[in-house]
């Protein structure tokens, strides 16, 4: 019998006392879920992911001393950083698209029911996206963004790098396709849908599918 997998660790980053003990005890409900702490601000989370070394971070935007955007960054630029996902009130808010472009692997609002926080915590340790391509794109509509232009030069630029195989599954990524469904679309193992996903990151030196799907989408190809 193979040894059970180890619990998903998580950070919950957040100033709102009540939201953080929600937080817990719906995580601390699932069997494979482990917590890992909790911060009440940005500048507490390089401190407690030094010493906690979670999978996840899930990460308030709004927070007084260091905000979750900061934060973000901050966390992603370091070694080995662990995933961010942000928690919202409205989605369609300019500091979560900013967090999206500096790695974090999504967001997810505050009322979002239980069991989808939970399925959600398991798809980004999973490598998986959270992200559909409709909320992905409502996301980028509702935003107003001045560098619109600039942006859609610097990502074709980008996919150009890419090889045709490997634009291809830049491609599916962007449409939002998990690894197995790439894999059925494109005719490849899951195995070779992960290698070409790697590549694809090391290519255009990004962190993780969502910058992938950021990429595509500025590029005009969804």
């Amino acid at each position: 019998m193979s040894a059970p997998a180890d619990p998903i660790s998580v950070l919950i980053v957040d100033d709102d006392a009540l939201v953080r003990a929600g937080l817990s005890m719906i995580l601390g409900g699932a069997p494979d879920i482990a917590l890992a702490g909790e911060a009440a601000d940005g500048d507490e989370v390089p401190a407690m992911v030094a010493r906690h070394r979670p999978d996840i971070v899930l990460m308030d935007i709004r927070m007084p001393k260091l905000d979750g955007l900061e934060a973000t960054e901050r966390l992603r630029a370091a070694p080995r950083p662990p995933e961010v996902v942000i928690l919202t009130t409205f989605h369609a808010d300019v500091q979560v698209l900013r967090a999206l472009r500096a790695g974090a692997a999504g967001f997810l609002l505050k009322d979002t029911p239980p069991g989808d926080l939970v399925e959600a915590i398991r798809r980004v340790a999973a490598g998986e996206p959270i992200l559909s391509p409709i909320v992905t794109r409502q996301l980028i509509d509702h935003v107003a963004d001045p560098w619109a232009g600039d942006r859609r030069s610097r990502a074709r630029e980008l996919l150009d790098r890419l090889s045709e195989r490997e634009r291809e599954v830049a491609l599916a990524v962007g449409r939002g396709g998990s690894n197995a469904e790439i894999g059925a679309e494109l005719f490849m193992s899951v195995a070779t849908v992960k290698a070409h996903v790697s590549r694809v990151l090391t290519k255009l030196e990004l962190n993780n599918r969502v910058q992938i799907a950021l990429t595509v989408h500025d590029a005009g190809h969804v």
